[in-house]
């Protein structure tokens, strides 16, 4: 018994000896890995720190940086600039903008970095502005089908708007990236090219972070982006007609004009016994526009068409939204102002609508 005992006890000696040797060889190995990674953490963090020492405060490091190739270069918008109250203004214009073209395709948008970056909404958008039908594929979900889509979708966009002076600030790859600024820079431009019914906020600027890379080493910097500037300097990229070379070149001129424009206008509203003595401000209803285009083509507009004495600034921006249909529908090209623009008392746009029905209507009994 005791010498089986003692070889029992012998050989249980021997296997946790062996279990602990393992188990010793396991755990070193275990302690090696884990010191091995906080080096190699460690070097990653010394890399980062020495190839970004100028980053802004609140701007990470993406690990796709330190893959960059030589040369190549990454932009992303400032922390700080997302906050900015004039670009959310200008975000949810756009937004709200878009939703209006697309209302019909049940199309709704929330976030314009996850909502545009597929093409999908690009599409249907600039298809609803220019009414020219795309050869893309309806729905796509793979990375290569998107970008397939956005370079048909920016193809056209670029043709339409590259002869007209627009500076092309946007990709298939920064779009498609959800670079935010790019996808801005490009509505701005659809909406200012289409003359959508929208008031964009003025000289709204960001900060965004540019990576690149230098031989190897990341240089970062913070550059000012301008989306908007006025609303004059951008309109100005359109055509300019007679009445821009009016004020610009014989302002004095200006008085005689408007004594004509109210002459004319009176002409035809004292037929209702109404009676105009300033532009700029009894028009900015529309309630004026809308009756005048009436009296000029010679038919009643129903009053539920339109609200005759609106109080909220819808209400005036969708009367004189209105009247500018009833001028298409009168032959008239679509008016260069914006219904914002005239509720606003902007006299340069009122101005340009009535000089337009003048040069139009101005033999109509």
């Amino acid at each position: 018994m005791s010498g089986t005992a003692n070889t029992s006890a012998t050989l249980l000696s021997g296997k946790m000896k062996k279990d602990e040797s393992f188990l010793g060889k396991l755990g070193g190995t275990l302690v090696r890995k884990k010191k091995s990674k906080e080096v190699s953490d460690l070097q990653e963090e010394g890399k980062n720190a020495i190839n970004a020492p100028m980053l802004p405060t609140g701007t990470d490091i993406h690990p796709e940086d330190t893959l960059l190739e030589e040369n190549a270069e990454r932009i992303m918008l400032d922390p700080t600039s997302r906050e900015n109250l004039k670009f959310k203004d200008l975000l949810k214009v756009l937004i709200d903008w878009i939703n209006s073209e697309l209302e019909e395709d049940r199309i709704i948008v929330k976030d314009l970095e996850e909502d545009c970056y597929d093409g999908q909404v690009l599409q249907k958008l600039f298809e609803k502005l220019s009414g020219r039908k795309l050869n893309v594929a309806e729905v796509t979900q793979s990375e290569i089908g998107q970008k397939q889509k956005l370079q048909t979708v920016l193809e056209a966009v670029n043709e339409l708007l590259r002869p007209h002076g627009w500076t092309i600030e946007w990709s298939v790859d920064s779009i498609h990236s959800k670079n935010l600024v790019a996808i801005v820079y490009l509505l701005v431009a659809l909406a200012m090219h289409f003359q959508a019914p929208i008031r964009l906020p003025e000289h709204v600027s960001v900060q965004v972070v540019v990576v690149k890379k230098r031989e190897g080493i990341l240089q970062t910097a913070l550059v000012t982006k301008e989306l908007t500037s006025t609303t004059e300097m951008m309109l100005g990229r359109f055509e300019r007609d007679a009445f821009d070379t009016l004020l610009d070149h014989a302002p004095d001129k200006l008085n005689v004009v408007k004594t004509s424009l109210i002459t004319f206008v009176n002409k035809h509203l004292n037929k209702l016994n109404l009676e105009v003595t300033e532009l700029e401000s009894q028009f900015a209803d529309g309630v004026y526009l809308v009756l005048l285009m009436g009296l000029l083509e010679d038919y009643f507009v129903p009053l539920y068409n339109f609200f005759l004495t609106p109080e909220s600034f819808e209400q005036k921006v969708h009367n004189v939204a209105f009247a500018f249909e009833l001028m298409q529908d009168g032959g008239l090209k679509k008016p260069k102002a914006r219904p914002e623009d005239v509720v606003n008392l902007n006299l340069k746009s009122t101005l340009r609508v009535l000089y337009n029905l003048f040069t139009n209507y101005k033999n109509s009994e």
